[in-house]
């Protein structure tokens, strides 16, 4: 079993940031870069002064892992003849299951306004599996937990640490979104048929299933890839970006995933916007700059997912009823405004600590009672003013 982490430093360290721990992905030995290499992290960039603008993340180190190279099964499931365009869109999401080496890169390309000083690039990796929840009728859920283990100075391989992640659920020719509005807003909007007609709804939602941002788009597909990009969609602020700065408000941008052979890649390219007390674009200075990140999913093979696999057996029931309360408080009030970012204010502390006790309980041991859970559920929800 993976070794206790307290709540906060499980559920911020590796989840809301992973890069509060980590930066530096691990690579097989024989591929490993020789030590004395001092070679910058980021491959494009401002002309930078390496000495003052290093990528933020820390130096933290993985145990190496092995990377697939021949193409999956679900790519070859993707690539079947006389596939119907649902159907191949379905395969194509379902592709993005599986055991991963994920590495984030985060780079301003431009400032404006007269910016002080260029903020330095965000650099981060993880190991994480994404497992398939729900698959149904036009809608499949996916939950990643991620499942690290860090070499000590001595080059030993420590214990598994392991939390859950994030989830992204994909809905086809939805009928409705709950968009970000800014200032730790959401709302529920109906889509319009021609929205909708032909197209996925992709929502994003945070390590304590809060939400976080969804948007539609529609996949394209070909022989070497397929691709789904979103429309222009508000997101608020991740911890890489709220740690370091206050000056703006969301991020406004476009979301790419392409599936290729051996993995996945998800694309941002986003302004960082100003709001005014209403929630408008700041008319008198609406932006002050733009980012571009990747987040390269890499397949592995051979790594070991035993931690992962049991926090998600064990604590899955619980997870879908956090869920389910969010879900039941939207389709009753349509709009919710929290009290502040839940991942800034570490108001789903207590939903981490019952997943955990949840997780360690013994096999066999009787499990709390659902009706004391969901009270429990209610009452962190209401302290976050997602319930009335």
């Amino acid at each position: 079993m993976a070794p206790r982490l307290s709540s906060w430093l499980c559920a911020v360290a590796l989840a809301a940031s992973v890069a509060s721990v980590l930066a530096q992905p691990s690579a097989p030995a024989s591929a490993a870069a020789p030590a004395s290499a001092a070679a910058p992290r980021y491959t494009f960039s401002w002309p930078l002064d390496a000495q003052h603008l290093k990528p933020r993340g820390g130096t933290t180190r993985g145990a190496p892992i092995t990377l697939e190279r021949e193409p999956s099964p679900a790519w070859r499931a993707l690539q079947a003849n006389g596939l119907s365009a649902l159907e191949r869109d379905r395969r194509a999401i379902l592709a993005m299951a599986g055991t991963y080496r994920v590495t984030f890169d985060f780079l301003e390309i431009a400032a404006y306004g007269g910016a002080d000083k260029v903020i330095a690039p965000y650099q981060s990796w993880a190991t994480e599996k994404v497992y398939v929840d729900q698959d149904r009728p036009g809608f499949i859920s996916l939950v990643h937990i991620l499942e690290m283990r860090m070499l000590d100075k001595d080059g030993a391989v420590g214990e598994p640490m392991v939390t859950k992640h994030w989830r992204q659920d994909w809905t086809y020719q939805p009928t409705q979104i709950v968009e970000y509005k800014g200032r730790d807003r959401w709302q529920r909007r109906a889509l319009a048929d021609a929205e909708r007609r032909g197209s996925w709804l992709q929502a994003v939602y945070q390590v304590d299933e809060s939400p976080r941002y969804a948007s539609i788009g529609r996949w394209q597909h070909s022989a070497s890839l397929s691709s789904w990009l979103s429309a222009d969609t508000w997101r608020p602020l991740p911890r890489r970006e709220w740690s370091v700065r206050d000056d703006y408000h969301v991020l406004l941008g476009t979301n790419r995933h392409t599936i290729g052979p051996t993995g996945w890649l998800q694309e941002e390219n986003n302004l960082k916007a100003v709001l005014d007390e209403r929630r408008q674009l700041d008319a008198s200075k609406p932006y002050v700059g733009r980012e571009y990140g990747v987040a390269r999913y890499e397949r592995i093979r051979d790594t070991d997912f035993a931690a992962a696999d049991r926090y998600y057996s064990r604590t899955r029931a619980f997870w879908d009823r956090v869920r389910d309360t969010w879900g039941g408080a939207f389709a009753q009030q349509g709009t919710i405004t929290l009290r502040g970012p839940v991942d800034k204010l570490g108001l789903f502390v207590p939903l981490f600590e019952r997943a955990s006790e949840i997780e360690a309980r013994p096999e066999g041991a009787k499990s709390a009672d659902e009706r004391d859970n969901d009270s429990m559920i209610r009452a962190v929800l209401a302290d976050m003013g997602a319930l009335r």
